[in-house]
């Protein structure tokens, strides 16, 4: 594939227009790419006006840019966020109260119009509602107080009832599909099974992962219980966000990666692939997203999970992806966060490398990995003008 971009001049002043179709667009800061389509970029249909933007993209739809949003875009990067913080010190306060939630998701989106807008929660946030009691200490992370080890402690595990348990997320994806009125998907997320068990059995992060892997080759029916659980309540989880507002989901297997490849396939793949499975039975059209950071060594058996797309991180190289990937998922990512400390016209080269090898079909523009604490406020609303700008 070989496309051709055309540079924009920064220091050009852009006009936000109103367009009935994609949403908000620079009426200056057009950035047009033209693209030969390889083999694996099937041909696009026409954009539904109904859905927004990135839904269109997603489904293979014909638009006239990627659609972009950022992981972790409402966050500490934000002064903002950091005067909500200072309020409310406690993270699970801020994530467990349905104002917070709504007016923290809302920040990024008042800011910069991103395509996406995702809930405001953490992938933790189910484990209480399984009689998993956590929370998460500020400068250390997730602290597990009972961590699951034996299959004693796996009996003791529930299964998640959203409804019963975290009533404030329903609440909160139904105000902001209110709030955004169509102009940007709301999304929202789950952990991955194997990655809240890394959690939940490490009793919060690690560096080796020793404790499940210990679990997992010395006890693996405990472990695969375990799993099961968590597969159970996270399809369940799904479905509930999709039925109180959520236009798409992303599954985060953070910690699948930590895995070899025979690994994987036993105790991340089966169990994603029967969320995907039991999820499309009763939501057909729900897109459903995958990110596992550093899974390069993984890639061609991502799709076998059935998600809709994958995300992509910064190590792999975007056009080397969807050649590895085929032509019939969507792609999301993949810049470096790391991109957003550089100067302007190194973000915007950035983000024009990304997206001409992303090609002009089924891909949503992203970081690899979420924005990283310190990022430059106006970096961020940069990455995002020059994105909006793209055309096709």
């Amino acid at each position: 594939m070989s496309c051709i971009g055309y540079p924009i001049s920064l220091s050009s002043t852009s006009t936000v227009v109103r367009n009935s179709v994609f949403g908000y667009q620079s009426k200056s800061k057009f950035l047009p790419v033209r693209c030969a389509v390889g083999e694996y970029v099937e041909t696009p249909k026409v954009a539904s006006i109904a859905e927004p933007l990135l839904l269109n993209a997603v489904r293979g739809e014909k638009v006239e840019r990627p659609p972009v949003w950022l992981m972790r875009q409402a966050g500490r990067y934000m002064k903002s966020y950091q005067q909500i913080c200072e309020k409310y010190p406690s993270f699970r306060e801020r994530s467990e109260n349905v104002d917070l939630v709504v007016e923290i998701s809302l920040q990024p989106w008042k800011v910069f119009k991103p395509d996406g807008v995702i809930l405001f929660s953490d992938i933790l946030t189910p484990l209480p509602g399984m009689s998993i009691p956590f929370d998460i200490v500020k400068g250390k992370g997730p602290l597990i107080y009972s961590p699951i080890r034996t299959a004693e402690d796996v009996d003791q595990v529930t299964e998640f009832d959203p409804d019963k348990f975290v009533p404030y997320v329903g609440e909160a994806l139904t105000i902001l599909r209110e709030e955004i009125k169509g102009d940007a998907a709301v999304l929202g997320f789950v952990g991955a099974p194997f990655t809240l068990a890394s959690y939940v059995v490490e009793g919060g992060s690690s560096k080796h992962f020793s404790k499940i892997k210990r679990l997992a080759f010395s006890q693996p029916k405990v472990l695969h219980s375990l799993l099961q659980k968590f597969t159970n309540s996270m399809a369940n989880y799904i479905r509930y966000q999709a039925d109180h507002g959520a236009q798409a989901v992303q599954i985060f297997d953070s910690w699948a990666t930590e895995l070899s490849p025979v690994d994987f396939e036993e105790f991340s793949l089966p169990y994603l692939k029967q969320i995907v499975d039991s999820v499309k039975k009763t939501h057909p059209y729900l897109p459903l997203i995958l990110y596992a950071s550093g899974s390069g060594g993984l890639l061609e058996r991502l799709p076998l999970t059935g998600v809709d797309v994958v995300s992509l991180d910064w190590t792999v190289d975007m056009a080397e992806g969807r050649r590895r990937l085929g032509s019939d998922i969507a792609v999301q990512g993949n810049v470096d966060p790391g991109v957003l400390f550089g100067s302007k016209e190194f973000i915007t080269q950035r983000i024009m490398d990304t997206v001409r090898k992303a090609g002009t079909n089924r891909h949503i523009l992203n970081l690899g990995h979420g924005i990283v604490v310190g990022t430059p406020e106006e970096n961020v609303a940069h990455f995002f003008e020059v994105a909006k700008g793209i055309r096709y």
